[in-house]
């Protein structure tokens, strides 16, 4: 029978306070933290989330980015029995707001260089969380009115809690948000189940020892960050977190550091190639390279297999609905490129323990060979979407008895290995964040655009949008920028008198990319 320590994500942190408490844990700049210095820090604020909640705390967010909070911040709310809520003080204001309030906080953990947007996040919420600052005191945070505020001084002499609440698989370990097609972020709970899952076959396939250094290139708002944390500090290894610099010319950070385990969204890759630094064995350190996110083109492949030779390179996908990721393929320089659809790498194989069944417009399943939606199902499924018992509906469906996860992606079942070849709807990947357009034609028409289409223009990296109606383009901009993160604002607005229809009198998307090509 599992435990509730070993049911917990984070119990790996605390095991290895124990066995390996000198060996470091996390690295963020040219500072380490132990095991042993990290779990107790997370114990200590901990016991303050503990106390200040008056018991066992239901979630907590962190408004940190890449710094001691953010990171021991997750394993705090983890030890004090929450769920932890990851908040970008690179999003617009609103947004996080919003975020803070539908999660209903009992607590926000915040790094220094987030505070000058904190009272206005705070301010009129139903509810008044708790504010934790472990690097910074009251006089730092403003006026924060009527909410409680424990600083960095409250924090370093906090007695560390001793028994942690009870965990069980069903009990959710973090609640993400994720762009929604109505134009409001879909809340996504993630069960400690549904990540005990993932982790175990990961580690399986991967064998992370207390020898790894995995990076951190991605920001915890991102479900892919929860790899690198986790699958170090459940197997004694060290996570190190890279600045967005560093990511972007990583090979000095890669070979100073020691990295082992290189994970990121392909477009870095890609990146790296279109200005010919990818040059071939750069990363002679690297055993695993992983990609997530987004297709990841043959040519990205091929080019980061020669600069990093010893390393076995792997193409994974998933949703967050369905754990980080659900299946992978195994880049093999000899095959993959002749299985490559589109000139991307397939997206492989289900995880261990996950059934997929590939779907038509109506959820019957169609055969071997033809094309149709990815369904997936399994202990890495999650619970449904926060708060929302229609958008579920929706996208979550039973099939003999047992749950699956409508992806969205459309499929094809080629050499016992599936090729993605597109979306069924209006999403799309902007540097590897999922982007529904529905979402920023929202924004448009509430700004004053008669019809908006938000396309993703020109180079499957940015988003450009057409309008109609007596609309001004720089003010539809400015719009976007103050309610969406920057991946979404559209880099071009484009003004028409109507939009072309195509023959079922609806929009026609297909034209627009022409007209956009062609300058309009």
């Amino acid at each position: 029978m599992t435990t509730a320590l070993n049911v917990r994500l984070g119990a790996g942190l605390l095991h290895h306070a124990r066995v390996l408490p000198g060996s470091i844990a996390l690295t963020i700049g040219s500072r380490g933290y132990t095991y042993e210095e990290a779990a107790a820090t997370a114990r200590r604020w901990a016991a303050l989330l503990v106390e200040a909640a008056g018991g066992r705390p239901r979630r907590v967010g962190v408004f940190a980015h890449r710094s001691e909070a953010s990171y021991l911040g997750v394993a705090a709310a983890l030890c004090a029995g929450a769920a932890f809520v990851p908040l970008n003080r690179k999003f617009p204001a609103e947004r996080t707001r919003s975020m803070l309030e539908r999660a209903d906080v009992d607590a926000v953990i915040v790094d220094s260089a987030s505070l000058p947007g904190l009272a206005g996040l705070l301010r009129d919420l139903p509810r008044n969380p708790v504010v934790l600052l472990p690097d910074a005191v009251r006089s730092q945070a403003g006026d924060l009115g009527d909410v409680r505020v424990l600083d960095a001084m409250d924090l370093a002499v906090a007695a560390p809690l001793e028994q942690l609440p009870e965990a069980s698989p069903d009990d959710i370990a973090y609640l993400l948000f994720t762009s929604g097609s109505t134009g409001v972020p879909k809340g996504v709970p993630v069960t400690h189940g549904n990540v005990r899952a993932f982790l175990d076959a990961n580690q399986e396939r991967y064998r992370i020892t207390p020898d790894d250094r995995l990076t951190q290139t991605f920001d915890q708002t991102f479900d892919l960050s929860v790899f690198d944390l986790f699958m170090a500090w459940e197997n004694g290894a060290r996570v190190c977190s890279m600045e967005s610099i560093e990511v972007l010319a990583p090979f000095r950070y890669l070979e100073r550091n020691g990295i082992t385990v290189w994970f990121s969204v392909p477009s870095v890759a890609a990146m790296l190639r279109r200005r010919g630094v990818l040059r071939p064995a750069t990363m002679p350190t690297l055993r695993w390279s992983l990609f997530c996110g987004e297709a990841l083109p043959r040519a990205t492949a091929e080019a980061w297999q020669a600069a990093a030779p010893g390393s076995v390179v792997e193409n994974l996908y998933g949703p967050t609905e369905l754990t980080i990721a659900c299946t992978v393929h195994r880049w093999d320089p000899a095959t993959s490129p002749a299985a490559c659809v589109h000139d991307n790498v397939p997206i492989g194989r289900p995880y261990p323990g996950l059934h997929s069944l590939v779907v038509d417009a109506e959820l019957n399943p169609v055969p071997d060979g033809e094309t149709g939606e990815l369904c997936m199902t399994g202990p890495q499924t999650t619970p449904g979407y926060w708060q929302a018992p229609e958008i579920t509906a929706e996208r979550y469906f039973s099939h003999r008895g047992r749950t699956y996860y409508r992806t969205g992606d459309l499929v094809r079942l080629r050499d016992g290995e599936y090729v993605c070849l597109g979306r069924n709807d209006q999403q799309v990947k902007v540097g590897g964040h999922r982007v529904e357009l529905g979402e920023i034609e929202a924004v448009l028409r509430r700004a004053g655009a008669v019809e908006a289409v938000a396309l993703l223009w020109p180079d499957a990296d940015t988003i450009s949008a057409v309008v109609s109606g007596a609309a001004d383009p720089a003010a539809l901009t400015e719009a976007c920028a103050d309610a969406l993160p920057a991946y979404m604002v559209p880099r071009s607005v484009h003004v028409v008198d109507r939009m072309p229809v195509n023959g079922n009198g609806k929009t026609d998307r297909s034209a627009l990319l022409r007209r956009l090509d062609e300058g309009l």
